[in-house]
């Protein structure tokens, strides 16, 4: 681990290489699973916001879930959350015709209609953050599905910090990110 301000980073986001491979996992990460996207507080106004515009990018049954359980949900863990369909993939997904779940906030988002782009722990993904009281952590999330993505990432030579880079600058801000990229830089040269 390492320290950016109040930010403590795993070295393994430094460390492993990570390119999404959605021809491979045909986006499993929003459909897999026990629980919706984590949603931090001031995004809940954000989602209450734009749904009217993101309505005609979803699925009946998401736009049916998010009718009966909100536009988010309080998780078992008693954080915000995406709200899913029948305990399954979260209320947001659309799928395209060869059957890759995207986000239909984002589709809403690349066609103008809003300019949130999604929840920035889709967006950060496989990157993972929780709030401490002292500390922010910054850890990689390990996952099969993401087999593919790892192999490709390898492949390619991108680590996971560069993957996710536009998510940790729009989460932690360019200054943040320009001290990560030089620690990179002295561990990765050890």
């Amino acid at each position: 681990m390492f320290q950016i301000d109040s930010t403590l980073i795993s070295e393994e986001i430094l460390e492993n290489d990570f390119v999404c491979n959605l021809n491979a996992c045909k986006g499993a990460c929003c459909i897999e699973g026990s629980s919706g996207a984590p949603l931090t507080e001031d995004e809940l106004p954000i989602l209450e916001q734009i749904y009217t515009a993101v309505t005609p990018y979803l699925r009946e049954e998401g736009k049916k879930a998010i009718a009966e359980q909100g536009v988010f949900v309080k998780g078992m863990d008693g954080e915000w959350e995406t709200p899913l369909v029948n305990g399954e993939e979260c209320a947001y997904v659309v799928f395209s015709d060869d059957g890759i779940a995207k986000c239909g906030i984002e589709e809403a988002y690349y066609d103008g209609k809003i300019d949130w782009k999604k929840p920035v722990s889709c967006h950060l993904y496989p990157v993972r953050t929780r709030d401490y009281t002292e500390f922010t952590a910054v850890n990689y999330h390990k996952w099969t599905i993401c087999d593919p993505a790892c192999a490709l990432g390898e492949e390619l030579k991108v680590p996971i910090y560069k993957f996710v880079k536009d998510a940790l600058i729009r989460k932690f801000g360019t200054t943040w990110y320009a001290e990560l990229e030089k620690v990179a830089e002295q561990h990765l040269n050890k």
